[in-house]
């Protein structure tokens, strides 16, 4: 393969025979969208949609010290993430910034000789975590596995994705905790059953080998039929994590920022036992961060139609106060919406006279608490 050649998952002709909109995502053909993006995005919201995810990275990581190199590596404490478990993380470098944000699945059985991880990248930053894991693990009795080609990943979001994948599998879903991840089989492949996603809606991605990925994408099609469940792109997926309030790496993440720039200082552990990667920058930024509060992360919901984009200017009384990191119609809400790093002075909800430069036009936003959207449990 060339270095400009674009990855194809193993759903490539799949996608295309659905007339699939292709785009180049983190040098892979993935499907944009197939038909409407709103359509796709409120058949999640209020059905099920079908994803395929497969250019995501999995990087495997096992031995007797494997626990020992992740709480070293990351800045979570993956030490207390039970066998069965996944956990939210983040890997930093030495300065706190972020290098990429992370779920870790702890894969191996109650009472193994070897812990088993899995840590799942993001495609953009796949490489650059699989590097920085290969590094910090010099000196831990543990190895660090490029993954990424063995396997494929499905998900099925929405609230009809339960009765959906009850009807392919007899794995105990009801016992399925959010954010936690049980080996099973699936229409007969066999796969790893994770309840986690990037929608807002309840739903699983499935881990399977890439030559399954067809028959199990075939098979969750057709158990779906009567639920309404239709293929979705990276468009919606985008839509769908903006309403949920979800960071999306390059856009509210980044080296530029610590976790506690981002307000998600929450991942940092700082009572987990020994050094980490970046322990003694992050321990400085929350300390700034709590005498000095960075901008704070915000909902914006437009007044009017024009819509705005990252890198925007959000202004108010004619000073620049902030910048928009996503933005896009929501289906969901019916107007543009964003996120944006504002100054904590104009962070609270309803705060007046805000608004975002869009060409040179300042347009009148509301101020919001995240997420904009939160489903009913």
């Amino acid at each position: 393969m060339s270095s400009t050649e674009l990855r194809r998952t193993a759903l490539d002709a799949t996608h295309r025979a659905l007339g699939a909109t292709m785009t180049d995502f983190a040098g892979w053909d993935m499907p944009l969208r197939y038909g409407s993006e709103r359509e796709e995005h409120l058949a999640v919201r209020t059905r099920a949609g079908l994803f395929d995810l497969s250019h995501m990275g999995e990087i495997t990581v096992t031995g007797p010290q494997a626990a020992e190199l992740l709480n070293f590596a990351l800045v979570g404490n993956i030490a207390t993430v039970k066998p069965g478990r996944a956990r939210y993380t983040m890997i930093c470098r030495e300065d706190g910034g972020i290098l990429d944000d992370l779920i870790v699945y702890r894969l191996d059985e109650p009472g193994a000789a070897s812990a088993h991880y899995m840590v799942v990248a993001n495609a953009s930053n796949a490489q650059v975590v699989l590097d920085a894991l290969t590094e910090r693990a010099g000196g831990f009795d543990a190895e660090v596995r490029d993954d990424r080609d063995a396997y494929a990943l499905l998900a099925v979001q929405g609230p009809e994705s339960p009765g959906i994948l009850a009807s392919l599998t007899d794995a105990d879903l009801d016992g399925l905790k959010y954010y936690a991840g049980l080996p099973g089989t699936v229409a007969g492949v066999p796969a790893l059953i994770a309840r986690t996603g990037y929608t807002g809606e309840d739903g699983f991605e499935l881990f399977v080998r890439p030559e399954h990925a067809v028959a199990l994408w075939e098979a969750l099609t057709k158990a779906g039929e009567g639920a309404g469940l239709i293929p979705c792109g990276l468009s919606c997926r985008d839509t769908l994590r903006l309403e949920a309030g979800m960071p999306l790496y390059g856009n509210e993440l980044s080296t530029a920022l610590t976790p506690f720039d981002a307000g998600l200082g929450r991942v940092v552990k700082f009572e987990k036992e020994g050094d980490f990667v970046g322990r003694a920058a992050l321990t400085e930024a929350a300390e700034r961060a709590a005498t000095q509060p960075p901008r704070v992360l915000v909902g914006l919901v437009a007044e009017g139609r024009r819509v705005p984009r990252a890198g925007y200017q959000v202004v108010a009384g004619g000073e620049v106060i902030g910048e928009v990191t996503s933005g896009a119609p929501s289906p969901t809400l019916g107007r543009p919406i964003a996120m944006a790093y504002v100054d904590p002075a104009h962070a609270a909800p309803g705060t007046e006279g805000v608004g975002v430069d869009i060409r040179g036009s300042h347009e009148p936003y509301e101020v919001v608490a995240l997420p904009f959207y939160k489903r009913q449990k």
